[in-house]
């Protein structure tokens, strides 16, 4: 049987008063503000303020902004360098070679892109990854992070993140740092390992180090002590590269930071990591506070900041069981303060113990609360 109700064309229409009004003005400010903040990616973001002249005045006061970088650069002088361009300026050339200069950047620009995309071995693709865009020539427009995040006048938490780790490593290697910078190294935390083995199923029994597996791992033993092998077969070496390159690391990413911190002055966090999860340079308001005030010393010949001398902590154990079974051979936890600091962090003991508690997540968590136990060996550094 047919239904005896018939729907005319008129009855989907709506009334006349309500043709225009757009039901989306009634959702209040305060919560496009909340759902822009859960959004977060700063690329994203800005597409939305092209939607609307609303989104486009609300999407600068955002608290929290997460930048993913598919490509550093900063400014103007670091294309000249990369470009070849750059460089001592003879007293006598100094208005034509700043002619020619002008004329071959401006030829050559465009193509600096270019070769650092085909140098990159498909860096369009990992543009494409982490944030960025397509990867022809000319298809992407590449900002500096500070260009990209100029129009937020209301950053309070900020996260970046790079598409690639610092520090190159070989299969299997564990290398994770952690570092807080003021206006400079305050403090540092690095935890490494030969070899990584993870196991199919978990063990029953908790953290311990115990003397098993490689060569470096077969002469230790549980009094925390180091073997001589250590010493002589490169074992102290290696720690040596990965701390310095870690702090080389942190301090660039430091360096990278300076410009975006004077022009946002409402900044209150800031976390620079990368894709892979190797490192993270963290600055909470008491260091973005000391980086404004006090002048950053730069090293020489290098878009870094300086590393001072640094009192640093060695623990080790030639292999380090978990309890969810996995196994760190050469396991290693160093931690650094620059020679002077009571602590690092807050000038306390404390501090500095919970910042290294703190540092890691999941099984390496576990595996800094076990090294911790190790006997402490004590180096030092010079500022470099």
């Amino acid at each position: 049987m047919q239904s005896r109700h018939r729907v005319f064309a008129e009855d989907l229409l709506l009334p006349r008063e309500a043709e225009g009004e757009d039901h989306f003005d009634r959702v209040p400010d305060s919560l496009v503000l909340l759902i822009f903040n859960r959004l977060a990616d700063a690329r994203s973001l800005g597409r939305c303020s092209a939607v609307s002249k609303r989104f486009n005045s609300l999407v600068p006061l955002v608290d929290d902004a997460c930048l993913r970088i598919d490509r550093v650069i900063t400014d103007a002088a670091d294309a000249d360098d990369a470009l070849g361009l750059a460089g001592p300026r003879p007293a006598g050339r100094g208005v034509l070679s700043h002619l020619l200069k002008a004329m071959l950047l401006a030829v050559l620009k465009p193509f600096g892109h270019c070769d650092a995309g085909v140098r990159g071995g498909g860096g369009g693709e990992r543009a494409g990854k982490h944030g960025g865009g397509g990867g022809g020539c000319g298809a992407q427009q590449h900002h500096s992070p500070a260009q990209v995040l100029k129009n937020f006048s209301s950053i309070r938490n900020l996260r970046m993140e790079l598409p690639v780790s610092d520090v190159g490593t070989d299969d299997g290697v564990l290398l994770r740092w952690k570092a807080v910078f003021g206006s400079t190294l305050q403090s540092c935390v690095i935890l490494g390992g030969t070899r990584v083995d993870r196991a199919a199923a978990p063990a029953t029994a908790v953290a311990t180090a115990t003397a098993a597996g490689d060569s470096e791992a077969s002469q230790g033993d549980d009094t925390g002590s180091i073997p001589e092998s250590f010493y002589t077969n490169g074992g102290l070496k290696l720690r040596v590269v990965w701390t310095i390159s870690s702090l080389i690391a942190a301090a660039t990413r430091h360096y990278l930071l300076r410009e975006i911190v004077k022009e946002h002055p409402t900044l209150e966090r800031v976390a620079l990591t990368d894709a892979h999860g190797q490192g993270t340079l963290s600055m909470g308001r008491d260091q973005i506070r000391e980086f404004r005030d006090k002048p950053l010393a730069a090293a020489a010949a290098a878009n870094r900041t300086q590393v001072p001398a640094c009192n640093m902590k060695l623990r080790y154990a030639p292999m380090l069981e978990l309890s969810d079974g996995t196994r760190i051979q050469g396991a290693t936890l160093v931690v650094i303060k620059p020679v002077g600091e009571a602590g690092g962090i807050g000038g306390g003991r404390k501090e500095l113990d919970e910042f290294v508690a703190d540092a890691f997540d999941g099984p390496y968590r576990e595996a800094v609360s076990a090294l911790s136990k190790r006997r402490t060996y004590l180096l030092e550094m010079n500022g470099f």
